[in-house]
């Protein structure tokens, strides 16, 4: 079975690739094909997020683990077709921890592999990469702290230390 994964850049500017890939490879192989379409240097950190269909970032596929007996899902030992299914179709992929280069995965299609084919291949390729990440905001939602007393200015921390 082949996917056909669509690949968007989280920014203004249209920045599409379509691959088609086999469903056995692995999250590391859909890496390195990014890396490689999208012209990223290798060497930096990156990670597939799972996906909902609101773009709600889920449960982590991490490109290297830095603890010994961990149960992360590792990119080189995690499978495409082991996590995509009927629910599961949607990704984003984090680029380079320092300028978040964010991407927008999708599998829009299952098809037959083709006998002569050489897979992976790029299908489709739209607009190119801006010269420095969008620039992203994140937002933490807000806690009210239960002690907190709203006629006080906490501005200036050294008044109450």
């Amino acid at each position: 079975m082949i996917y056909r994964i669509r690949i968007i850049l989280d920014c203004k500017e249209d920045v599409i690739r379509d691959i088609e890939i086999k469903e056995t490879c692995s999250f590391e192989d859909l890496h390195l094909l990014i890396i490689n379409y999208f012209n990223f240097n290798k060497g930096e950190m990156a990670s597939f997020y799972l996906s909902n269909d609101d773009w709600k970032q889920g449960d982590e596929i991490m490109l290297e683990s830095f603890e010994k007996n961990s149960s992360q899902m590792i990119m080189k030992n995690t499978n495409l077709n082991t996590i995509v299914n009927e629910k599961q179709k949607k990704f984003i992929y984090v680029y380079d921890f320092l300028k978040l280069w964010t991407f927008f995965i999708e599998i829009f299609e299952l098809s037959d592999e083709k006998k002569d084919t050489v897979y992976p291949k790029n299908i489709f390729s739209k607009g190119n990469l801006p010269k420095e990440a969008p620039e992203k905001q994140f937002i933490g939602e807000q806690k009210r702290n239960t002690y907190e007393d709203e006629n006080l200015d906490y501005t200036n921390f050294d008044d109450y230390y």
